[in-house]
């Protein structure tokens, strides 16, 4: 149901959405969203301006609306959740998943499962919907944090965007570098040949990829490969542009003759550091390697 809270400032000074957001479970991006909305009455008067200065004695009231139904359906579908409490939630989302519910798949996402699986959600910016911080394309598997409530969502994406986070994986690539290790610093936008592609561009985005040689397998090599920026395809393109491919990529490398059958693509999200949003604690998080993922490394090994 809707709910209204009233403030009465007490500062000599105050921006109306701090105001708000600090006395309320509100981020500000959310306290901004009720104002811009006619949301919030300042001394018996619609304000529409977030950045309105307020002064001591003045009386603000704001209606917040019952959360949003996105009309996404819970589904009670196999995802592992590793962790969560009232603010987050971390999951090792299953190889084959799409993670938002799109025109193609409207159903059997990590959304839906969330919806289903996620105790306390509070909702994202008035929907009743879990808060996807970063992505992992659809046969990419492997770890994610996803936000529970407003506040949690704005400061981990501030982290991702600031880079204060730290995401490794783990990447079975076609043949072995000859360094054993390196660094990939190459800009990554839209192909010009292919809408649905990646491409590394003088005009793209600036993307930095760090990867390190695990172990040396059959004409393939074990990567631990640290992202530094969040782009997306970035592994798979600047691992092919080191003339490395993933193994498995039917996008970027689909024609790759191996010794053994490769049934997926091997990338898996295999680490992630993070601060929490509310307590400022340090924690780390693993995701083990599927078992598929596992039994095709073993079969690649050197003297099998």
């Amino acid at each position: 149901m809707d709910s209204m809270v009233s403030i009465v400032m007490d500062q000599v000074e105050e921006r109306l959405d701090s105001l708000i957001a600090g006395h309320s479970d509100l981020s500000r991006t959310r306290a901004q969203q009720l104002i811009r909305e006619g949301q919030v009455v300042l001394n018996g008067i619609t304000v529409t301006k977030p950045a309105l200065m307020l002064k001591a004695g003045d009386m603000v009231e704001v209606h917040i609306p019952q959360i949003k139904d996105t009309g996404i359906l819970p589904e009670n579908l196999p995802l592992p959740i590793l962790y969560q409490d009232a603010d987050i939630a971390v999951i090792n989302k299953p190889a084959g998943m799409v993670v938002h519910p799109c025109e193609g798949t409207p159903d059997g996402t990590v959304v839906n499962a969330l919806l289903y699986h996620l105790d306390d959600l509070s909702g994202i910016g008035g929907e009743y919907r879990p808060g996807i911080v970063h992505r992992l394309d659809k046969d990419t598997s492997g770890l994610m944090i996803i936000a529970k409530n407003d506040q949690a969502h704005l400061a981990l994406s501030a982290q991702f965007k600031e880079r204060t986070t730290e995401k490794h994986y783990r990447a079975v690539v076609y043949g072995c570098p000859a360094e054993e290790q390196g660094t990939v610093d190459m800009p990554i936008g839209r192909s010009r040949n292919d809408r649905k592609k990646m491409a590394v561009m003088p005009d793209g985005r600036p993307a930095t990829t760090e990867w390190r040689v695990l172990k040396p397998l059959r004409q393939a090599a074990l990567l631990d490969v640290h992202i530094l920026t969040g782009r997306t395809h970035q592994i798979r393109v600047h691992m092919k542009a080191q003339g490395h491919p993933v193994l498995g990529d039917v996008i970027y490398a689909p024609n790759l003759k191996m010794p053994v059958r490769i049934p997926r693509l091997m990338l898996h999200s295999y680490s992630l550091r993070i601060t929490h949003p509310v307590t400022g604690e340090q924690m780390q998080f693993t995701a083990p390697l599927p078992e598929l993922f596992e039994q095709t490394v073993e079969k690649l090994e050197v003297g099998r």
